[in-house]
């Protein structure tokens, strides 16, 4: 004897719940409204309803975070995602401007960098801290919805606008700042000048001798991925920012090494581009990772094969990304 299907609990229209739980979190119960959130949005996906279990994700992650609750925010941020992979949902521009939607949410407050010896240590401690939260639960949201956007129909590196999104947000908010890490998602974007813009910022403020080391990553990242049109962009973008009295575009071995590897590679020139490598070794030394990234650049502009890909420390950076 066959055994009956069990029924599929009803659930209402969604609007009733999100109505509900917008209350909940006005009246102060956040803690509460969010158990309700994970409960009932399980509930909805579980019957398949994904439209409406996405539309009650993404309500509760915006007011959470309107409300300054980060890590209920972002932990709803990052459901959103997860049922969008879950229900198998295709990549497109609705989708991708209710992600939009919730990054914008993300609170955007730069941790002070001109504190005094007066000021509270404990405040700044705390500041340090609710940035590292931030940036944080805003990274793991968007590195999710950048995966998404590649498995279900983006670029294989995800989505350039979502890419953007993290690069800026790390940026712009990270109380320790990895220029690494932002060059990365900048190369993996769609706009060249906006990085160019943040590149002078950065050179604005740094320490002497990281100048000419994050021009030279932001290159050679470009050109790992063959990307020889937003190379060139990014450093005709760059001279022409920093033409004024204020800034100067950096001057160093290794600048002239990657104007000469630009014009190296426009051209079959494989001789060219090793004899450049030993000329300024010493130069390119300065930043272990070079070294595998030009290992890269060969492989892409001259065939050469490497051992592995994934060996190294770059190799170890991408595995992290």
């Amino acid at each position: 004897m066959s055994r009956e299907k069990p029924k599929r609990a009803t659930l209402p229209p969604v609007q009733e719940n999100i109505d509900k739980l917008e209350k909940a979190i006005s009246d102060g119960n956040s803690y509460g409204a969010q158990q309700m959130y994970k409960s009932i949005s399980a509930r909805y996906a579980s019957a398949e309803r994904y439209s409406e279990a996405l539309d009650l994700l993404q309500s509760g992650a915006c007011l959470q975070l309107k409300h300054s609750q980060i890590i209920c925010g972002a932990e709803l941020a990052s459901l959103f995602v997860e049922t969008l992979v879950r229900g198998k949902i295709p990549y497109d521009e609705d989708i991708l401007d209710r992600v939009r939607k919730i990054y914008k949410v993300f609170p955007q407050i730069p941790v002070p960098s001109n504190l005094g010896v007066d000021d509270d240590v404990q405040e700044l401690s705390e500041a340090l801290g609710a940035a590292k939260t931030r940036v944080e639960g805003c990274s793991s949201f968007l590195r999710a919805a950048i995966k998404w956007s590649a498995e279900f129909g983006a670029h294989r590196n995800g989505d350039q606008p979502l890419h953007m999104m993290l690069a800026e947000y790390l940026y712009s908010e990270s109380p320790e700042l990895d220029m690494t890490r932002v060059s990365y998602h900048f190369v993996r974007g769609n706009n060249p000048k906006k990085f160019a813009s943040t590149l002078v910022n950065f050179m604005g403020k740094c320490y002497p001798g990281e100048d000419d080391m994050a021009v030279a990553r932001a290159v050679l990242l470009y050109l790992s991925m063959g990307n020889l049109r937003d190379a060139n962009c990014l450093v005709d973008e760059l001279k022409r920012q920093v033409a004024s009295p204020e800034l100067e575009f950096p001057q160093s071995d290794l600048i002239q090494f990657i104007t000469f590897l630009l014009l190296t590679l426009e051209r079959d020139a494989l001789p060219v581009f090793n004899m450049l490598r030993v000329n300024y070794k010493s130069s390119i030394d300065r930043e272990p990772a070079f070294n595998e990234l030009l290992d890269i650049v060969a492989e892409k502009f001259y065939g050469v094969h490497r051992r592995n890909s994934l060996e190294g420390m770059f190799g170890d950076l991408l595995k992290m990304m």
